[in-house]
């Protein structure tokens, strides 16, 4: 790296600290300090959704994938589109007026505390496990091959920069330091792709120089990675559950100034999610391409190295850091308010507001120490591995998203339903992620049943314990007494206060709302008729 990228790393990092540490001062509540004294506006929540969203993982694995399939793994980008409309149309609502501070705290108004302390549990545990180690994975690699970084040097680095500013400042620090990151990431990442398609000769170098089916998202039923039919059914579970139901995305929304700024801020969100198909996929497109020895893995780091001229170096480091960083302290930050409200004042209910701001700095503390006790381990593991541990999300999520689902639509969905369908939904993923493990063992391998089994796609796997899950909460439910009416107000559709729309000015608002998602539904599906 040139002085000049030096200059600009720098320059990145200290207006990242600078607005961190601004608001260490500014949290005197606990929801000051977890939920940014709910007084967030649209524009910052939708560039917040967005950043905490893409992290490094996004620059290796999109480009990756593209390099390796084409535009196809941009299916989940465009869905998402749709998936975060649904946070802000359908979930919202509840979410704010119940007053909650974290999902599973709504899950215990809605079935009981069992349910609370099941998805209080998994979380936290998938944070440590998949989401803060896969970030700081894929982080180390692309540092280590753009600045020469070793392993521990750049993941250590990482965790404590980020740390430090998310244990300060709360919420509101994460949030705001996200608008910026958000900028950053996106100016580096339509920077490289621009460059990428000058070299190559334009789009039309670029569909020459490639396979037609490269360019093609509507994959047959049989695509070992992309089916039509996972796309269409098992994708959208996995969405409904990690931008309506995880507290990682969700928080973003609690902190809403009101229910028209949340949306708003999702509708914001959905637009940018369009973006990552151009210019995170493409590149790998574009690197394949121009460097046809370039494996799926070292698609973006490649191109970052020999495309961008001296003094831009430092602009897509501070890209990548800026994925990494944001997508980090929002685990860190929900982590600790999922500790502190779900665990400890569960724990201590007549609890301060001073003292929960206080657990919540060193619960953020925890999971720093956490990562950086994490990281020998992240370096022994394969590749392979971590597409193992990001597949335990894609087992665990459909009885959380069935939960959710039929909590807010069905009232006669009693806790006994709820629970039933997590222990049978989560011992279903469980056995799957165990015989996956062990595929490569004769008594897994020589098996018919247990082969198909475990090689079943896991978007079609999603579906399977999407519906089983389904089927236990009705089934239970209904065999089980029925919830009072009282304890559901304002818990689901029919016992919403106050209707969908409270006054004139909410009505219109939401009208303009109604266009805006309705154009952007409509934009993604001409996307998909032009790329099939």
């Amino acid at each position: 790296m040139t002085a000049l990228d030096i200059a600009a790393l720098t320059a990145y990092l200290v207006v990242i600290f600078g607005i961190g540490f601004s608001f260490s001062r500014r949290n005197r509540s606990s929801t000051d300090y977890f939920l940014a004294d709910r007084n967030v506006g649209w524009a910052a929540i939708g560039a917040s959704l967005f950043a905490t969203n893409i992290s490094s993982e996004h620059f290796i694995g999109l480009a990756g994938a593209g390099a390796t399939t084409g535009l196809a793994v941009g299916h989940f980008e465009w869905l998402a589109v749709f998936m975060v409309l649904t946070l802000g149309w359908v979930f919202t609502p509840f979410y704010l007026r119940s007053g909650v501070f974290t999902m599973p705290e709504f899950l215990e108004r809605r079935y009981g505390s069992a349910c609370r302390w099941y998805l209080t549990t998994v979380s936290v545990v998938a944070y440590i496990f998949t989401k803060i180690s896969v970030s700081l994975y894929a982080g180390a690699l692309l540092l280590h091959t753009l600045v020469g970084w070793d392993f521990y040097t750049s993941s250590i680095a990482m965790v404590l920069a980020t740390g430090v500013y998310t244990v300060v400042g709360g919420l509101s620090a994460v949030i705001y330091t996200e608008v910026v990151q958000a900028v950053v990431l996106l100016a580096g990442a339509v920077l490289l792709t621009v460059l990428g398609l000058w070299e190559v000769g334009g789009w039309s170098g670029l569909r020459a120089a490639l396979p037609a089916e490269s360019f093609s998202m509507i994959r047959p039923m049989t695509d070992p990675d992309f089916p039509w039919t996972g796309i269409l059914f098992g994708a959208p579970i996995l969405g409904l559950w990690y931008w309506c139901t995880d507290q990682v995305i969700v928080q973003r929304v609690l902190g809403a100034r009101n229910e028209a700024h949340a949306r708003g801020g999702t509708i914001f969100a959905a637009l940018l999610k369009i973006t990552p198909v151009f210019v995170l996929v493409l590149p790998g497109l574009i690197a394949r391409a121009l460097y046809p020895e370039v494996t799926g893995d070292n698609a973006y780091p490649v191109m970052v190295v020999r495309l961008l001229p001296s003094g831009l170096t430092g602009l897509m480091v501070a890209a990548l850091m800026a994925a990494l960083m944001s997508s980090l302290s929002a685990t860190f930050n929900s982590s600790s308010t999922l500790i502190t409200f779900d665990v400890y004042r569960k724990l201590k209910p007549d609890a301060t507001e001073a003292q929960l701001v206080r657990v919540g700095r060193w619960a953020t503390v925890g999971m720093v120490v956490l990562g950086i006790a994490w990281v020998p381990f992240i370096s022994l593991l394969s590749t392979q591995v971590y597409v193992y541990l990001q597949s335990v999300q894609a087992y665990v999520s459909p009885p959380i998203a069935a939960v959710f689902l039929f909590g807010v639509f069905w009232t006669r969905a009693t806790r006994q339903g709820a629970f039933a369908a997590l222990i049978v939904g989560a011992i279903l993923g469980a056995t799957r992620f165990v015989f996956e493990v062990l595929r490569a063992r004769p008594f897994v391998a020589d098996s018919p049943a247990l082969h198909y089994f475990v090689t079943i796609n896991f978007l079609h796997f999603a579906v399977l314990i999407f519906v089983v899950s389904a089927v236990v909460l009705v089934a239970v439910s209904l065999a089980t007494p029925a919830t009072p009416t009282a304890q559901l107000r304002g818990l689901t559709f029919a016992t919403l206060e106050g209707g969908y729309a409270r006054n004139p000015a909410e009505r219109l608002t939401m009208g303009w709302q109604a266009v805006a998602s309705i154009a952007l539904m409509l934009l993604v599906v001409v996307l998909w008729v032009i790329f099939r």
